[in-house]
């Protein structure tokens, strides 16, 4: 039998570079490497963060579906999918939420620090700190065996296993305890040398035109040891190498010795490397386009995803429902 996968992304913003990175890219292995494939735009967990500014969230999954099958998902090969129109999802969140402990979720170290973190919003209400239990459903109603994720996200899933274990121990063995598929994932700094976000507008979005991505890249922070043209440089400490590395690996020797010895400056180095990054991002701007003059035919793909999932999610929950006697008429 093939592996079940399961990932999801959710709608509250356009996609960067450290996500096509960070996770599309991997998704696409997986998917050609013959696993049963689920990834979904995530909704209704967009409302745990931005309930009060939920009126975006609708065009931000469009904008999603085109990031993932510009990027090379491909929903003949993989179910790509909204959450919300597979309402099984909740179902099997309200039954996990009765049996989940309270202290499963307050001691999630993401929780405490995102409450801590983020002080624009109000993150104490009940479906930010259950969010783990949908998360949880999310990925056993599918009988997920793997999920692709990084090692900060562990937390997430021992939790999900948790869950699984004890529905099984109360009710008979009915889910697996997927395991982390652990991604390698190269780290892309904002181009102020912070963690990329949009939060902090120092993104690359695969939506950016040419002009915007030269224009973003020339204003990268540099070797900071680098004061006039002159001095050599230290690549190890350099942003802007770090993004040579991915986009310009066939070069990288080259660049690394001449900025050593200061043959080339940062003006120049940042010019290369912008046109290396459009250069990159090409085949997904012509995709992209395709995809945006015809929207009717992108939801028809959600669509059909969508009732492809809840096929699957519906079988699970009637086995949900009838291990835990509340399955009537039958």
């Amino acid at each position: 039998m093939k592996k079940i996968v399961l990932s999801g992304m959710r709608p509250t913003g356009p996609l960067h570079i450290g996500h096509l990175f960070g996770a599309l890219k991997n998704w696409e292995k997986l998917q050609n490497k013959g696993y049963e494939c689920y990834y979904m735009i995530a909704d209704y967990h967009a409302l745990s963060t931005e309930y009060s500014n939920s009126k975006n969230i609708k065009n931000y999954v469009e904008e999603i579906a085109i990031d993932f099958i510009s990027s090379g998902l491909d929903p003949e090969k993989s179910t790509i999918f909204i959450q919300s129109l597979v309402p099984e999802h909740i179902e099997l969140h309200l039954i996990f939420s009765m049996i989940t402990p309270v202290p499963y979720l307050e001691r999630n170290p993401v929780y405490k620090e995102q409450v801590e973190e983020i002080k624009d919003k109000d993150l104490h209400t009940y479906g930010f700190l259950g969010y783990p239990v949908l998360q949880a459903a999310d990925i056993l109603i599918y009988k997920a065996n793997s999920v692709p994720i990084g090692i900060d996200q562990l937390p997430h899933l021992e939790l999900t296993r948790e869950i699984a274990r004890r529905f099984n121990y109360l009710y008979g063995e009915t889910f697996p305890e997927p395991e982390a598929i652990l991604t390698e994932t190269p780290k892309i700094p904002g181009i102020d040398g912070r963690k990329m976000s949009k939060s902090y507008n120092n993104a690359i979005y695969l939506k950016d035109s040419p002009e915007i991505i030269k224009e973003k890249v020339s204003k990268m922070f540099t070797d900071p040891k680098r004061i006039y043209r002159k001095d050599p440089g230290h690549p190890e400490t350099c942003p802007v190498f770090l993004y040579h590395k991915i986009f310009n690996s066939v070069k990288i020797k080259e660049i690394e010795s001449d900025c050593k010895n200061a043959i080339i400056g940062c003006t120049d180095c940042k010019k290369m490397l912008g046109e290396k990054i459009v250069e990159y991002l090409e085949d997904i701007r012509k995709k992209r386009k395709e995809l945006e003059k015809n929207k009717k035919g992108l939801l028809e793909k959600l669509k059909y995803g969508s009732e492809k999932a809840r096929k699957i999610a519906q079988k699970t929950i009637l086995e949900v429902k009838e291990k835990t006697g509340i399955l009537y008429g039958k």
